[in-house]
Formats: structure tokens, sequence, C-alpha cells
């Protein structure tokens, strides 16, 4: 009984490694999701807003 902590700690890291996997999976479907065009517009509003807030 007393080595059973070893099995919760490697139950616990298959657990960690399965959500890590599944979030890892859902941002690259949301990622995939946007068209080329959603794509570059986020990109040229991104630099605006960077090059808005330069101290220069």
């Amino acid at each position: 009984m007393a080595g059973a902590w070893w099995k919760w700690l490697g139950l616990a890291g298959v657990v960690g490694v399965a959500a890590t996997g599944a979030a890892i999976a859902r941002q690259e479907r949301q990622r995939r999701s946007y068209s080329p065009d959603e794509i570059r517009s986020r990109l040229h509003q991104r630099l605006a807003e960077a090059e808005a807030s330069s101290p220069d």
C-alpha cells in the first residue's frame, strides 16, 4: 500500500498529458477555421494597434 502513491502520481501525469493534448488540438482546430482573408485582416489590425501604442 505504501507504493500506491506512485500509481496515483503516474495516473495524474497521464491525465495531465491527455488534457494538454486535447487543449492543443482544440486551439489548432480554432486556428484552422479562419480564412486567409480573416487572418490577414487580424494581422493588419494587430500591427496597427502595435504601431499606435509604440512610444515613437
